[in-house]
């Protein structure tokens, strides 16, 4: 048995200020959209800098819609995009739904691993989700979005349920029920959407999540055995 979140417990620290930024990053694009600051060209311009493109050179679509003949805007765009296109969103609604999700399953991974690990697992999702899109799609457009990440803590999340239900010496069933609704949904969505759904960075994030919450569990279940073992050392001393 490994402790529970306390459901009352305090909102994680680094994970408000995650969904700040990315809230603050939208609602000023999505001003400049209505060209109430900036221009109207504030949100493409941040797609052609932040955005995760598939392909990059001299040319690429990248090249064409962004106008950069040298095949990116500046010298690290290559390894930052794999991080930034996770701040950035189509729209308003888009960060919404993300954030909202991002929200309940982050306050879990904060409670149940501390608060140490949100930022790790949102970045570890982030740019796994980035890798597995540019091995498997190449769209002439931009994919942004925080999804990946997002789907990296449903990966932790389904990884303490499995281990919950096996701890309980219950069928596993209900959690690859699960894991085969989210598929599901990705699928409806993929055609729902006119194929306008980076499900590539879904699985990458998704994956990355399994894998750390393996190791967090591990960790978890170490540390309750040390402390299990401590006790029963102090009791016999």
């Amino acid at each position: 048995m490994t402790p529970v979140p306390d459901p009352h417990g305090p909102m994680p620290r680094a994970l408000l200020a995650l969904v700040a930024v990315i809230a603050v990053i939208e609602v000023i694009l999505s001003l400049a959209d209505q060209g109430w600051i900036a221009d109207p060209s504030l949100r493409s311009r941040a797609m052609c800098a932040g955005g995760f493109w598939a392909g990059l050179g001299p040319d690429s679509p990248f090249a064409r819609l962004c106008g950069a003949p040298a095949g990116r805007l500046f010298a690290l765009q290559p390894v930052t995009m794999f991080v930034t296109h996770a701040f950035l969103h189509g729209s308003l609604l888009h960060m919404v739904m993300n954030m909202t999700i991002l929200l309940a399953i982050g306050r879990f991974v904060g409670d149940r691993y501390g608060a140490g690990a949100v930022l790790p697992v949102f970045l570890l999702s982030a740019i796994a989700g980035g890798v597995v899109f540019k091995l498997l799609a190449s769209p002439a457009y931009p994919m942004v979005g925080a999804s990946g990440a997002v789907f990296g803590f449903l990966g932790v999340w389904i990884v303490w349920d499995w281990r919950r239900h096996q701890r309980a010496h219950r069928s596993t069933g209900p959690v690859l029920r699960r894991v085969l609704v989210l598929a599901g949904l990705n699928v409806v969505l993929y055609y729902g959407l006119g194929g306008m759904l980076a499900w590539q960075a879904h699985l990458g994030g998704f994956l990355t999540g399994l894998l750390v919450g393996v190791w967090l569990e591990n960790r978890l279940e170490r540390a309750w055995l040390a402390a299990r073992r401590r006790g029963r050392a102090d009791r016999d001393s």
